[in-house]
């Protein structure tokens, strides 16, 4: 579940759509066998989970991914990549890669596709598609990486407590 308070995501619906995020980003296994996914690192399996230990920094691992035939640095909860890590960091004022600040960088992210209005309103469907560019795993990406159904990701948010319009 998302660290952050409800009252600084902007409500319960927010909170389903960050761990709706998760899930899709990482998957339930992998959030268990996790920090809830805050220390996982692109390339992690539930057989062979990749876990950073310190959150004082971005881990900056690149990792080799040939099936995909890229390399990438992303990680934490939502598979923030190191660069925009920085540019987050300095935007939101942020100490540390910890939970709470992952999840002010996701909730930034989602502001950015402009998709605040349509989470706080139940308009889900609407939000993953907004929100595609950023996060590979939602359906419609189009990055080459495994993309999750609508259908999949709605139950994702239901189950985390959200509510549709």
């Amino acid at each position: 579940m998302a660290r952050i308070s409800e009252q600084e995501a902007g409500g319960r619906n927010v909170l389903a759509f960050l761990d709706m995020i998760a899930v899709s980003e990482l998957g339930r296994g992998l959030i268990a066998a996790s920090d809830d996914g805050y220390n996982v690192i692109v390339g992690s399996t539930v057989k062979a989970p990749l876990l950073f230990r310190s959150y004082s920094d971005h881990p900056r691992r690149l990792i080799d991914l040939p099936k995909l035939g890229i390399k990438s640095t992303a990680a934490g909860r939502y598979q923030v990549l190191a660069r925009y890590y920085d540019a987050y960091r300095k935007q939101l004022g942020l100490s540390n890669f910890g939970a709470i600040n992952q999840d002010r960088i996701a909730l930034q992210m989602i502001r950015e596709c402009r998709a605040l209005d349509d989470i706080l309103r139940g308009n889900i469907a609407i939000a993953i598609s907004k929100c595609r560019s950023r996060w590979a795993s939602l359906p419609g990406a189009g990055y080459g990486q495994n993309e999750h159904s609508a259908e999949a990701l709605l139950a994702a948010y239901a189950t985390a407590g959200g509510r549709l319009a």
